[in-house]
């Protein structure tokens, strides 16, 4: 029997990660390729600064 090695930690599986932040996530990271004028090849990019201001926007309710 092979031993599964284990995937990677990202921010999308570490804790607290739930479906609906993943969703609140995608959500805007397809506003910025809207207003980017849906120019491809920048999905990551998007991804990210989603990413960072969903979490940042996440830790600003969870401060206060």
């Amino acid at each position: 029997m092979k031993a599964r090695l284990a995937a990677p930690a990202s921010s999308t599986t570490q804790p607290g990660s739930t479906p609906e932040l993943l969703e609140q996530i995608r959500l805007r990271a397809y506003e910025l390729f809207e207003q980017r004028g849906r120019s491809e090849g920048y999905d990551l990019e998007d991804w990210l600064q989603a990413e960072t201001e969903v979490l940042q926007r996440k830790a600003k309710t969870t401060a206060a």
